[in-house]
């Protein structure tokens, strides 16, 4: 095929960072006297939206109380910078960030993440992305977060592309859900053999994006 976009996801694609955010999701339950483990709070985080998010942990966590998902992300952001205080850098996905680069040179590349748009603006500039993306979609720019196709499907109705003619870039169940859903080929992104995904659908599955061959699969 000849892709017509290339549609990321940025969490655990791009950026490693949904590993800190389920730390400092940790974090935040404990202070208000609650027990979580990592283990638990990861699989949670891994391609959903941040409304999504919030919603599961009032449910499994009542010593959160009744505060709203603007209140908890002010929250969770002071626990996520203590965090990364030392070195953003150190999240960076190189052999991920080095083909965004080449899909570039093919056609168009935006960002659909369940993060804040805030949150993912900041980092592409890190990553050094900023002049290849023509947008970013974040929470609450899409009716329903992943697995729901809307993102996904808004993204392509952005470009001007039919979803047939996109590639999606996923590394969780409910990203590459996402993609497939909106009728996208989908590259499944399996980062994570100690928390295994399911993916149903994708096109192509890599363990690194370094092992996609462009040439083979988009003669460029």
């Amino acid at each position: 095929m000849i892709p017509k976009a290339f549609l990321f996801d940025f969490d655990g694609t791009l950026m490693d960072t949904e590993a800190v955010w389920a730390r400092a999701i940790v974090d935040m339950i404990v202070s208000h006297g609650g027990r979580a483990t990592f283990r638990k709070i990861l699989p949670c985080v891994m391609g959903r939206n941040w409304l999504d998010i919030d919603r599961w942990l009032h449910q499994n966590f009542p010593c959160l109380g009744e505060s709203t998902p603007m209140h908890d992300a002010i929250e969770l952001r002071k626990h996520y910078n203590r965090r990364v205080a030392d070195d953003k850098r150190a999240m960076r996905i190189n052999s991920s960030i080095e083909f965004y680069h080449r899909a570039a040179t093919i056609a168009p590349c935006a960002i659909v993440t369940g993060s804040p748009r805030e949150d993912v603006a900041a980092l592409i500039s890190l990553c050094g992305l900023a002049e290849d993306t023509a947008f970013v979609l974040g929470a609450g720019e899409y009716e329903h977060g992943k697995p729901a196709p809307d993102g996904y499907l808004k993204a392509a109705e952005i470009l001007g592309v039919f979803p047939e003619d996109c590639v999606v870039v996923e590394d969780s169940s409910v990203g590459v859900q996402s993609g497939v859903a909106a009728g996208m080929k989908v590259i499944a992104l399996a980062r994570h053999s100690d928390i295994p995904q399911i993916y149903t659908g994708q096109t192509w599955l890599v363990h690194d994006l370094k092992e996609f061959d462009f040439k083979k699969e988009f003669g460029n």
